[in-house]
């Protein structure tokens, strides 16, 4: 694992250490439905008799599409080349449910696992040496003196495909994540994350607001991708305190994500 690791500890904050090409500092939406599952909705506006022959039909029409696999044949590496030194804020679990998701899915997929449970903060930084950024790093603990706000529960379980260039893609692959929520606190906190890794204003990147706060539990080559939202499900009901519980940011990290996720 390259990281350019350097970790600043929820208790005390002050405390730093180095682990390796990773450098973290540990810390900890709205309330999902009571059901824990996305649910779906019905639609009454076709009589009965049209509603079976609709089925029928795309029942029929169904049965001559090929069937996509949701296991790759041979293990898939990631092919993006990804760039940049990058933030990550990672959540605290229970029972280890996150890196046990992440496991359980690149396995029933075969695809590469995701090295770090993560949510991204801050993509593709260019502008900075690794010395600088760590420096930078270390700062945040006095930034948050009463830690970065609180996440509520997941709201939303989501598999789909990225394309660089569209707003707020910034890479090509097939991804499946917990969707969080953002209020004005986290709006707030990410903006003084900016500040300092960005001081000149007009330097600065402009983000997409609101921000859009995601968990990744697997990555897959948009071309061929066997990811499929039933087996997320799947996952995610295996794990019920995926859905259930609040979270803290327990680590703030900083990677060096220049190239494939193999050679981070």
């Amino acid at each position: 694992m390259m990281s350019v690791d350097q970790s600043v500890e929820d208790a005390p904050s002050s405390q730093y250490y180095n682990t390796g090409k990773h450098m973290n500092m540990n810390k900890d939406i709205l309330s999902a439905p009571e059901s824990k599952l996305p649910g779906r909705l019905d639609s009454d506006v076709s009589s009965d008799e049209e509603s079976v022959g609709q089925a029928e039909d795309v029942d029929m029409a169904l049965s001559t599409l090929p069937i996509k696999p949701t296991c790759h044949k041979f293990p898939q590496s990631l092919k993006w080349k990804f760039s940049g030194l990058t933030l990550w804020f990672e959540l605290e679990e229970f029972n280890n449910d996150l890196s046990k998701a992440i496991h359980s899915l690149a396995v029933t997929h075969n695809v590469e696992k995701i090295p770090q449970s993560h949510m991204t903060a801050i993509y593709g930084m260019n502008h900075l040496s690794k010395h600088d950024a760590i420096a930078k790093l270390r700062q945040i603990p006095s930034l948050f003196p009463r830690g970065w706000p609180k996440f509520g529960k997941p709201v939303g379980v989501v598999q789909d495909l990225a394309v660089a260039g569209r707003p707020g893609q910034v890479c090509s692959i097939a991804w499946a994540e917990l969707t969080l929520a953002s209020n004005s606190h986290h709006e707030e906190a990410l903006d003084k994350i900016y500040a300092l890794f960005y001081p000149e204003e007009d330097m600065r990147p402009e983000r997409t607001r609101p921000w859009k706060p995601h968990n990744s539990v697997a990555y897959d080559n948009p071309e061929t991708s066997a990811l499929s939202l039933e087996e997320v499900i799947k996952c995610v009901a295996r794990f019920p305190t995926l859905l259930a519980k609040e979270r803290r940011v327990q680590a703030i990290s900083l990677w060096d994500t220049n190239g494939t996720m193999g050679e981070w």
